[in-house]
């Protein structure tokens, strides 16, 4: 199964997950299916669970395609659930590689509430 999302728009939140294998080509279809949609806004949070894929077939390159698409504000908050140390691995390599492009508030976390605690309390700092 392909990932999908939700919009929230009364939160401001996209949830997203999916199951199965996770592949370069699911992650780029994703984010053109969210740049399409008309309910998408880059200033929203977002929360993707990551913690059904069956495996991750990305490498480090695929990855660095990934965050060479700018998809979110700067100030959007965006928590990444990982399930194992694999997946927190490339999560962890995404976060710092969209840094270099001014997104400071992404974090990966191993938990759904922590994660929710997050990203829903914007008024905080990072």
């Amino acid at each position: 199964m392909p990932m999908f999302y939700k919009i929230d728009k009364e939160r401001g939140l996209i949830l997203a997950s999916g199951s199965g294998p996770l592949t370069f080509a699911e992650g780029l279809a994703y984010q053109g299916r969210m740049l399409n949609d008309p309910d998408f806004d880059p200033s929203f949070s977002q929360i993707a669970d990551f913690s059904q894929f069956s495996s991750f077939d990305l490498t480090a390159a695929d990855v660095r395609k990934l965050t060479e698409r700018t998809l979110f504000a700067a100030d959007s908050r965006r928590a990444f659930i990982v399930p194992n140390d694999v997946s927190f691995g490339l999560a962890r390599m995404f976060e710092m590689m969209r840094a270099h492009f001014g997104e400071e508030n992404i974090r990966a976390f191993r938990d759904l509430d922590d994660a929710l605690d997050w990203v829903l309390s914007k008024d905080k700092p990072g």
